[in-house]
């Protein structure tokens, strides 16, 4: 790897670490922690590093972290997906403990704060593509049916958790949330892009031949 290149993939890995590091470190010193039992603080932690294991993600599968291989890629994007249902669990499980009424609202879809319903379907896109993840060789999914099914549902889980997370008055410091909601939109949107770019090219390169 060249002197340039090296620099560059130093500045990729230190601006991921920045986005997903500096809205925990702030979330830190939030003075709301004060009134905020332990089993709270980690369910509300979780949810904060699962939103950042949701940007790193489409990073990964679109090949855009340097010093990964695609097959590293992928394995990575195995293993991160496995730990971001870990984080939602936890925060989940760490919400019921606190106030199990308003866990029950928020999974029925009945809880009066408007960020619920968004974390709700998100949460339940994350474990639909977990479980198909889990099924892909039983059920015989190949490459193009699995992306039509998970690109959907991968839409739903950055929509909903950016939404979700905007919505919600909490520890996070209100600029850096913003920008890392902003980064998870735009992975996403450019995943999308060039996986579309790159079929574009193909069936074009099949109607010449």
């Amino acid at each position: 790897m060249s002197e340039g290149r090296a620099v560059q993939a130093t500045l990729i890995w230190a601006a991921l670490a920045l986005a997903i590091g500096v809205p925990i470190a702030l979330a830190a010193t939030s003075e709301q922690l004060a009134w905020r039992g332990p089993v709270y603080i980690l369910a509300g932690f979780a949810g904060i590093i699962a939103l950042g294991l949701v940007l790193v993600q489409p990073l990964l599968i679109g090949g855009y972290l340097p010093g990964l291989s695609a097959y590293r890629g992928r394995r990575a994007h195995h293993w991160i997906g496995g730990a971001l249902v870990a984080a939602i669990l936890i925060h989940v499980a760490g919400l019921w403990i606190t106030s199990p009424p308003d866990m029950i609202d928020a999974l029925t879809y009945a809880s009066p704060t408007p960020f619920s319903p968004f974390g709700v379907t998100a949460m339940w896109a994350i474990f639909a593509v977990a479980l198909l993840a889990l099924l892909r060789r039983r059920l015989g999914l190949r490459l193009r049916t699995w992306r039509i099914v998970h690109i959907p549902l991968a839409i739903v889980i950055v929509a909903g958790s950016v939404v979700h997370c905007l919505l919600i008055e909490g520890t996070m410091e209100t600029m850096s949330k913003a920008v890392l909601c902003a980064l998870v939109f735009a992975a996403v949107v450019k995943v999308i892009a060039d996986l579309w770019r790159k079929r574009s090219l193909r069936s074009s390169s099949a109607w010449d031949g």
